[in-house]
């Protein structure tokens, strides 16, 4: 009975200490704010300790809309002990991402960044600074170059075909596909095979191996991202998440390692290699005495890890919900099928090249960009004190742009909720030379804007593109069971569905028989 008794008492002390330790941040955070003269963003009414999570729900970007409707397009929200900033018009987002680009050139990371191996060297997720804007550069002339990247063509060929041989042979035997699983097998082997090409090459299964490990880094990740906002909780690994996400990075991180390994071998042993691949340019600058910024091995396989996480699965889900869009809208696929007939013909595939000469099939990439954004919530942290829209911001302060909503706010776009590819035609009275690929129109940014726009968007289009003309050129759809597929998407601030898109393939043009 004393050891129950001890045991209630040192949990109704625990539970006491984090109570009053979020009250007495909140009462003194209060205070600073009543004393201080800074004109503030608007913000609703908090609750003590959970701040203004009472009023989100699951689905962020239109939690945020239902808010902006009421506190108007740039306000304020604290989630524990966390203060948030949020912007909802495009004019705000480019007085922070064009004339306030360098105060909002870092990102903040919204997870559980205390169970991270690699505590330094982020590029995607990181701050702004010397090691960023390294990176960022070699990123723009060697990794992600327009040669580099036209380098590896007969990669994502061979993977494309692999894809569409699978789908013919499902076709013919009256089978069901599961896009959700396919697609992001699709570009995460494309990923893998640019980035280790030689390793990929030894051992076939690599892209296996490394989904499995960066599914549950991110599966995990996701899991304790709620813990991360209040303060002392995030502390304590309560639900053993942490500890699994920790055991996950070092299978991940042992993995990376051996690969470094082999590759190292292989230069000291002479081995030649018919291309460089991102891994070799990286060893070099990894080796290189004279570099302007170190580039260590941890740093080399953090970035493999934030490459794996950013690109395959938004690159998967756009071409997912393209063609979601396109079964539920048959006259839409139709249009597009008759586009890549006129201009490829019916004797070959589709090929990268015949995509400046298929302006709807661009149009229908970039409506579901709009419509469906892999990214609908961009991520910025200020850098130093400024003011937006006449209010003060405080270095530090941690910024939602709700893209979500920018790209479907009806002041700009004629209905739109509605799938309308047609409004990206150069003859359309809405196209506004909307759709810029470098993001310098702020009523469309599916791949941010500024300094810490996507670095990865030129591979990513080609990739979409292509893949999604593929399809629509090789099949048609059918949904099992229904004639149209669920629109839901998944809780959080992502992008992805909530359910697996299992249609059957019915083959319309055989590439391996054209």
């Amino acid at each position: 009975m004393a050891s129950t008794s001890e045991f209630a008492n040192n949990c109704y002390f625990f539970s006491f200490s984090i109570i009053a330790t979020l009250l007495v941040h909140s009462f003194i955070k209060i205070c600073t704010n009543f004393r201080s003269k800074a004109r503030h963003p608007p913000s609703p009414p908090a609750l003590p300790i959970i701040g203004h999570l009472h009023l989100l729900s699951s689905k962020l970007p239109k939690s945020f809309e239902t808010l902006a409707k009421r506190y108007g397009p740039l306000f304020q929200l604290r989630i524990g002990t966390s203060t948030f900033l949020v912007v909802s018009e495009a004019s705000l987002a480019k007085e922070m991402l064009k004339t306030h680009d360098v105060d909002f050139a870092s990102k903040f990371v919204f997870g559980p960044s205390q169970h991270m191996i690699y505590k330094d060297g982020s590029f995607i997720k990181g701050a702004y600074g010397t090691y960023w804007r390294f990176m960022r550069k070699l990123c723009m002339t060697k990794l992600f170059a327009g040669p580099q990247i036209e380098r590896f063509i007969h990669i994502r060929e061979q993977e494309t075909l692999k894809l569409l041989k699978s789908l013919v042979t499902k076709s013919s035997n009256g089978e069901e596909c599961d896009l959700s699983m396919e697609l992001p097998a699709l570009t995460n082997s494309m990923i893998c095979r640019m980035a280790m090409g030689k390793k990929w090459s030894q051992n076939p299964n690599l892209p296996v191996e490394i989904r499995k490990l960066v599914r549950a880094i991110m599966g995990y990740g996701a899991k304790l991202g709620f813990t991360d906002v209040f303060g002392p909780l995030k502390k304590f690994d309560l639900s053993g998440y942490g500890k699994k996400l920790t055991e996950a990075l070092w299978a991940y991180d042992r993995l990376l390692e051996q690969n470094i390994k082999d590759y190292e071998n292989s230069e000291v042993n002479g081995s030649e290699k018919d291309e460089k691949d991102v891994m070799d340019i990286l060893l070099e600058t990894y080796r290189d005495t004279n570099s302007e910024v170190e580039l260590t091995r941890e740093r080399i396989k953090f970035f493999f890890l934030e490459l794996f996480l950013a690109g395959v699965d938004t690159t998967a889900a756009t071409i997912e919900w393209a063609m979601v869009e396109l079964i539920n809208n048959p006259h839409i696929s139709k249009k597009l099928r008759l586009e890549i007939e006129s201009v490829v013909g019916s004797s070959r595939l589709v090929k990268e090249s015949d995509v400046p000469k298929l302006p709807y099939l661009q149009a229908v990439l970039k409506e579901t960009l709009r419509i469906h954004p892999p990214g609908p919530l961009l991520r910025r942290q200020c850098n130093r004190d400024c003011q937006i829209n006449g209010f003060d911001i405080k270095e530090g302060t941690k910024v939602f742009i709700n893209a979500y909503v920018i790209m479907r706010d009806p002041k700009t776009w004629n209905e739109p909720d509605k799938f309308i590819p047609e409004r990206f035609l150069i003859n359309s009275t809405e196209n506004l030379e909307m759709g810029s690929s470098k993001g310098q129109d702020f009523h469309f940014l599916p791949f941010g804007s500024g300094r810490r726009a996507c670095v990865g968007e030129s591979h990513a289009s080609i990739v979409m593109h292509t893949t999604v003309g593929a399809l629509i050129q090789c099949f048609d759809w059918k949904v099992k069971g229904e004639e149209k597929v669920d629109v839901e998407v998944v809780t959080g601030y992502a992008g992805a569905m909530a359910h697996a898109l299992v249609c059957y393939p019915i083959t319309y043009f055989d590439p391996f028989k054209a």
